[in-house]
């Protein structure tokens, strides 16, 4: 177990830095590379497919989840200045093929998204050897203040984005691992530490920041 490759999965509320943290990662030369999640979103301007996702039509999508090729997949609702649902997945080979090479990876995902890779653990042991679940959690007051600090959102989407964070901070107890984040790179550090932990395997469970 000592010599498994990591899957490192971050989650927490909008504005709490977990896709920033990913990015940290890869580019610290830790040996982590990002796994690429899929969509049937279109792609936005400077997105490549392949690179920042894997661009699904809707029924490309459905024709893979109903083949099974996903480790997870959920319906999304887009932004309010967003135009209806899409769906986001994980593909299999997206994380099993570079896990069984030996591959560190990590990738950020909403809760729901967590809880359907945990789930996926409990019947495949390769992942269960390699997940590891970290929760950024914030403040309220910080992280009202980092979506304000934005101001790329109106009231309306900041009230909805609050509420939505509100949900996903009672699932944290549900992760193998805290994050208490405070400046960015407080939280990096705590990531580093958290993932040191984890390989010399000195417990599963902890908050870190």
């Amino acid at each position: 177990m000592a010599d498994s490759p990591l899957l490192v999965i971050l989650a927490g509320p909008s504005g709490s830095g977990k896709s920033t943290l990913c990015d940290r990662l890869v580019d610290s030369n830790a040996g982590f590379k990002r796994v690429v999640t899929s969509t049937t979103r279109a792609p936005r301007a400077g997105e490549i497919d392949g690179i920042h996702y894997h661009f699904f039509t809707p029924a490309e999508f459905t024709r893979r989840a109903e083949a099974g090729d996903f480790l997870e997949w959920a319906w999304v609702h887009g932004l309010a200045t967003e135009s209806a649902e899409r769906r986001y997945g994980t593909l299999r080979a997206s994380v099993l093929e570079p896990l069984e090479a030996g591959q560190d990876l990590v990738m950020s995902i909403d809760v729901q998204g967590v809880a359907n890779f945990r789930r996926a653990a409990q019947s495949d042991p390769r992942l269960a050897r390699s997940l590891a679940t970290i929760f950024i959690r914030v403040d309220h007051e910080r992280l009202l203040a980092r979506m304000k600090s934005r101001g790329s959102e109106h009231d309306e989407e900041i009230a909805r984005r609050m509420k939505t964070a509100e949900a996903e901070l009672r699932e944290a107890g549900q992760f193998d691992f805290v994050i208490e984040s405070r400046a960015r790179d407080d939280d990096f550090a705590a990531l580093q530490d958290i993932i040191r932990r984890r390989r010399s395997h000195s417990g599963s469970h902890g908050s870190a920041g």
